[in-house]
């Protein structure tokens, strides 16, 4: 699998505002999770794009939906392109974030999630070291209800030793309800079998 392509497409807040949310079009796949989760850091590790995404050193700088359009070539013939979109949503759960700011936000985070139609899957990402808490577990049992695909992925694992994964893993299992994908963005690590629960979610190509 390799990325042939990848580029920013537009920052919006809500589908009618200002120059609004994309037109529906490719399936979509949305990354969440607190803030300072390391989001930035792994959409660009998996589109091998280096600046593609702002990364910022202050938590919580992520206050608007960034659209990605992407294309995939899943094999050696330009027959298995597939087209897709990387939706970065605003991190969740940063203290020094003011109260009006969240509550300005998350309105339009749900009626993205919600509602919006080409959305296949949510990357959720939670940090090794904290596991997932109240945020991440509603936001894992919202998205199944609605039938969108929830792909648990474990960041910054490098940050924790070999005999430490494992049960890191096995309690995000329990939380999340689902097998994370242990990932390091700076390794590397986990890159491949993520992108591999990516193309499953996808489906097949559209006629």
């Amino acid at each position: 699998m390799r990325v042939t392509k990848a580029e920013f497409l537009v920052s919006a807040t809500d589908p009618s505002v200002g120059t609004g949310w994309p037109t529906e079009g490719p399936p979509e796949v949305a990354f969440a999770g607190r803030s300072n989760v390391g989001k930035s850091t792994l959409l660009g590790a998996l589109t091998g794009r280096n600046g593609l995404v702002r990364v910022s050193r202050t938590p919580g700088r992520t206050r608007l939906i960034n659209f990605f359009d992407l294309e995939i070539l899943l094999g050696s013939s330009t027959g298995d392109r597939r087209e897709l979109r990387f939706v970065d949503l605003p991190g969740f759960g940063y203290a020094k974030v003011s109260k009006a700011e969240r509550a300005a936000w998350f309105p339009f985070v749900e009626k993205y999630l919600g509602h919006r139609v080409p959305l296949k899957a949510v990357v959720l990402l939670c940090d090794a070291r904290r596991g997932a808490e109240i945020d991440e577990t509603e936001l894992a049992h919202y998205l199944r209800d609605r039938g969108v695909t929830v792909i648990a992925v474990m960041t910054k694992c490098d940050k924790l030793s070999k005999h430490e994964r494992r049960p890191a893993a096995e309690a995000l299992k329990r939380q999340l309800g689902a097998h994370p994908v242990t990932v390091s963005a700076t390794s590397g690590e986990g890159l491949d079998e993520l992108w591999k629960r990516l193309v499953v979610a996808l489906g097949p190509p559209s006629d």
